[in-house]
């Protein structure tokens, strides 16, 4: 072949390629894990992806409480991130608007194997017939409870409402023992929290379809009547977080409901809120004497719920598709370990392994050290038995308002506190089961 005919041959290869799309030198990533130790971890990644590819990634911090406007703002100026670490919240809002390119993340899902992913974390970014963003992490809150305590009464686990009451039966014997510590501090977020898993275990849900649906009377007479019996198992006085992990951590408690970023601080890892159950705060004695529940039932909801949270990445209208869709598949398979690092005691795997290996994900992760002033595994710390109900929570995790497309609604229902001062009331006895319904629906169904 002659030198010109040579350079044709290049030239024509170069066309070709440039026809195809070759992969862009550089990508935008906005990442919400904003803390030095955590972006650091993100950069890494990110020089690990380059170093594969030969694509570079700027990692660019942005604030949760900023995400919603700069990302409206980019997409109107036409100038978004190529990938977006978001929360669940701007799923579908994000998909109806065509901030995100719901195609792209269905066919990372796809190639990954969607068989591998929690299907709760798939189900709830699911918008028509695609998924809006990739699942990425998640928690779901749990019912922490003294399994040794438990086991010595011959008592089944808290799975249900009745295990719980029948719990409270054998273990409430105040003020050496609480049954429960309930959240009843009506202005808490984590009263919210807590009440709406507490209604997604019966089935129940201010929202369907079409936006506010009324509260089915029985089935919300059950959640009020089992959430009464919890918190007059409880100390009096307004409850929220900081009394519940107090009283679990000085022994005082049998059962409290918690995030799973409680399971470092319970193995005595974190200074600033050490186990009081003895005289050793880096004691691991209660981490060894307690069990957790994720699932979660109530009557007239057998199968149960977990309410969970799920991060995502988003790929955006944008984007140098080809580039950020092989960024996201990079993040949840060769360096999905590492993204699980950067706090794993808050980001359970969402994918728990792969096709070849399907718990490999679960069992690196795992392995991973978390704790603020000393480091161990969770596998360390907790058995295997309680690492496989963490993870497997996220299979069945629900949040109102998610499959019926209705999450925003949902969130201000939530966010009006409506539902916690009205329950309140019922458990101060200030109103009957019947007229706490009534009273819920009227202000509810105000709000839009």
């Amino acid at each position: 072949m002659t030198k010109h005919s040579k350079l044709l041959a290049g030239s024509a290869l170069a066309l070709a390629l440039s026809a195809m799309g070759v992969q862009a030198d550089s990508i935008r990533f906005w990442t919400t894990e904003e803390q030095p130790e955590r972006l650091a971890k993100q950069q890494d990644m990110a020089a690990q992806f380059e170093a594969a590819t030969g694509t570079s990634v700027e990692v660019i911090p942005v604030s949760e409480s900023d995400l919603g406007t700069r990302a409206t703002a980019a997409f109107a100026a036409g100038d978004l991130p190529d990938v977006i670490y978001h929360t669940l919240q701007y799923a579908l809002p994000w998909a109806e608007a065509g901030i995100l390119d719901t195609e792209a993340a269905t066919e990372v899902i796809e190639e990954l194997g969607v068989e591998t992913f929690a299907p709760g974390a798939v189900a709830m970014a699911a918008f028509e017939g695609e998924t809006a963003s990739v699942p990425v992490d998640g928690w779901t809150q749990m019912v922490v409870y003294r399994k040794d305590l438990f086991d010595s009464m011959g008592l089944a686990a808290p799975s249900s409402y009745a295990n719980v009451i029948a719990a409270i039966e054998k273990l409430h014997n105040p003020p050496e023992m609480f049954g429960f510590v309930a959240a009843t501090k009506v202005d808490e977020n984590f009263m919210s929290q807590v009440l709406e898993h507490v209604f997604l275990a019966n089935g129940v849900s201010p929202v369907n379809d079409d936006g506010f649906a009324p509260l089915d009377e029985a089935a919300t007479i059950e959640v009020l009547d089992f959430y009464k019996a919890i918190a007059k198992a409880s100390p009096p006085g307004e409850l929220y977080w900081k009394q519940s992990r107090e009283l679990y951590f000085a022994g005082q408690a049998a059962m409290i409901i918690w995030s799973p970023f409680i399971l470092d601080e319970l193995a005595g890892l974190r200074d600033s809120a050490p186990p009081t159950l003895n005289n050793d705060p880096q004691t691991r004695e209660l981490a060894a004497a307690t069990g957790i529940v994720t699932n979660f039932s109530g009557p007239s909801n057998p199968d149960g719920a977990a309410w969970g949270d799920v991060r995502y990445f988003g790929i955006t209208s944008d984007a140098d598709t080809d580039a950020a869709m092989e960024f996201v598949k990079f993040s949840m398979d060769e360096g999905y370990t590492q993204t699980l690092s950067i706090a794993p005691e808050g980001k359970f795997p969402v994918r728990a392994g792969t096709p070849e290996n399907p718990t490999a994900f679960k069992d690196a992760w795992a392995k991973l050290p978390v704790g603020v002033d000393r480091k161990a595994p969770l596998g360390d710390l907790y058995a295997q038995s309680m690492i496989d109900e963490i993870v497997g929570g996220l299979d069945v995790a629900q949040r109102w308002g998610v499959a019926e497309g209705q999450l925003s609604l949902a969130s201000k229902i939530i966010n009006s506190q409506a539902i916690n001062r009205i329950v309140r009331q019922y458990i101060d006895d200030e109103i009957d089961a019947a007229g706490a319904v009534a009273a819920m629906n009227d202000e509810l169904s105000k709000i839009d």
